[in-house]
């Protein structure tokens, strides 16, 4: 095994897909998604995600799948028969464990929903739906193609097909009170009694949002109004049994995403298609991949070359022990310090550590794991910072 370059430590082995086209661009968004009127060419995108497929098992061969995850963008405007495709090319490349989490992001639209019983078929066993928002009037603020009606109904039919399925929201919406997110928090967990993933909305750089916030046109909750619908999310979902296992994900105990673990757990994985992030273990050590994000440049990159990776950054030992840091304390299971000294080569500093544990910001569990607490998530980042300075 030793010729096939596995990582010193391992915390799994998965594939992300990225499906860069959606119906509408949502204002909010700023992930790499693309809305192309004259249809797609999805026999050219198929051969195309094969030998890109076949490009990272040269880099990382021997590798056991144990999560599969298409996003985008919008995955569920493809065909069964795409999805199918691409999962045997996987399956060509690399061995698939039993039981391997195939999961697929897809937008609740009657349109979609009818597609399940196809992708349940082409292999997929886990979905998770972007309802984002239980109130009509907010589904069209977030530009959002469905009704709730729609929403429900995809829901129930996710639930038909699949053992596993999830769906998102956003809370901290314009106008939005602490009694309203509640209400509506109490119905979702009646519809995804297992997993849930609650973001707060946040404005990015160069979304139609950013602009309407900065004309003043868009008002969000302030810091203290944020803080209190972050404490309403954690106190209700804690009542339900689905406790926040990440900063943003919430579920039943076993019903986490796996393949959302093995990033956090700072695992190993292929990233492929327009715009795809990957992290591959070679024998010049742990290295960050991209690729192209433009659908059409990376499919033309591909068809010439077999990739469409445009950047490939080997990264050093403090970079990887401030990513797994990064990730790894999103978790309410927290971080191994024994790994992090590994990879930074030194420890932390033991002063910092009893001074954010003072502050009620972190804990240190009995295993020797070290966790951001219920007070500290909210402040995240500047832990992080303090930590990894």
């Amino acid at each position: 095994m030793s010729n096939l370059h596995l990582p010193p430590f391992d915390a799994g082995f998965g594939v992300y897909v990225h499906w860069p086209f959606c119906q509408a661009k949502c204002p909010y968004c700023d992930f790499n998604s693309h809305v192309r009127r004259g249809g797609i060419d999805e026999a050219r995108f198929v051969k195309a995600f094969a030998r890109e497929l076949q490009h990272m098992a040269d880099l990382a061969p021997g590798r056991e799948v144990g999560s599969i995850f298409f996003g985008g963008g919008t995955p569920s405007l493809m065909k069964p028969e795409t999805v199918g495709a691409i999962l045997e090319a996987i399956g060509r490349n690399w061995s698939i464990q039993p039981g391997c989490e195939i999961t697929l992001e897809a937008n609740p639209t009657s349109v979609e929903a009818g597609r399940f019983a196809g992708y349940r078929a082409a292999g997929i066993n886990r979905v998770s739906l972007g309802v984002q928002s239980l109130v009509e009037a907010d589904l069209k603020a977030l530009g959002r193609m469905h009704t709730v009606g729609e929403a429900l109904v995809a829901v129930s039919i996710a639930a038909k097909h699949f053992e596993r399925f999830s769906f998102d929201l956003i809370y901290a919406r314009p106008g939005q009170t602490v009694e309203a997110w509640r209400e509506e928090l109490v119905e979702a967990l009646a519809h995804a009694p297992t997993h849930l993933s609650l973001y707060q909305l946040t404005i990015e750089a160069g979304t139609p949002f950013k602009a309407l916030h900065e004309a003043g046109k868009l008002v969000i909750p302030d810091n203290d109004l944020a803080r209190a619908l972050y404490d309403a999310t954690q106190d209700i979902c804690e009542k339900y049994g689905m406790p926040a296992y990440e900063v943003s994900n919430h579920a039943r105990p076993g019903d986490e995403c796996r393949h959302n673990l093995l990033y956090w757990r700072y695992g190993e994985y292929a990233g492929v298609g327009p715009g795809a992030h990957g992290r591959l273990y070679t024998e010049r050590g742990r290295r960050a991949f991209s690729t192209e994000r433009s659908p059409e440049a990376w499919l033309e990159y591909v068809e010439r070359d077999g990739h469409g990776i445009v950047s490939d950054e080997t990264l050093s030992g403090e970079n990887e022990a401030d990513e797994f840091l990064l990730m790894g304390l999103r978790l309410r299971e927290g971080i191994d310090p024994k790994r992090f000294a590994g990879l930074r080569g030194r420890g932390f500093d033991k002063r910092r550590i009893e001074a954010l544990a003072a502050e009620g910001l972190l804990e240190s569990c009995n295993d020797g794991r070290l966790r951001v607490s219920h007070e500290g998530f909210p402040v995240l980042d500047a832990i992080v910072a303090d930590l990894a300075a």
